[in-house]
Order: structure tokens, then sequence, then C-alpha cells
């Protein structure tokens, strides 16, 4: 695999991972769990958007990556 391809399978984990954690964030009934989801999503997202930045960078300087 190529580094792009990592990358990019990082970020759809990632993806997923944000996703479940907002699905568990609205069913939960606890506040206290409501929040640590939210926050955790909060950080996810974080990562999420730092590795779609690094997937573009990677697209545009390393076309062999794509």
């Amino acid at each position: 695999m190529t580094v792009g391809s990592n990358v990019k399978g990082c970020y759809f984990s990632v993806k997923s991972a944000e996703a479940t954690l907002q699905m568990l964030e609205q069913k939960s009934v606890n506040k206290e769990s409501k929040q640590a989801f939210h926050k955790a999503q909060q950080m996810l997202t974080d990562v999420k958007n730092d590795l779609n930045k690094q997937v573009q960078f990677l697209a545009q300087e390393e076309p062999q990556y794509k």
C-alpha cells in the first residue's frame, strides 16, 4: 500500500468512528455519557480534518499517492 492509501484508509476509519460516537451520543440517556461521547466525537473531528488536509497535500505534492 502507498502512503496515500494508508492515510485515506485511516481517514475513513476515523470518519466511521466519529459517526458511531455521534450515534451513541444521540442514543444515550445519561448526561455524563452524552458529554463524553460528544467530547470524543469533537476530538475525532479534529483528527479527521487534519487527516483530510494530509490527503489533499499528498494528492497535490505526490501524484503517485493519489
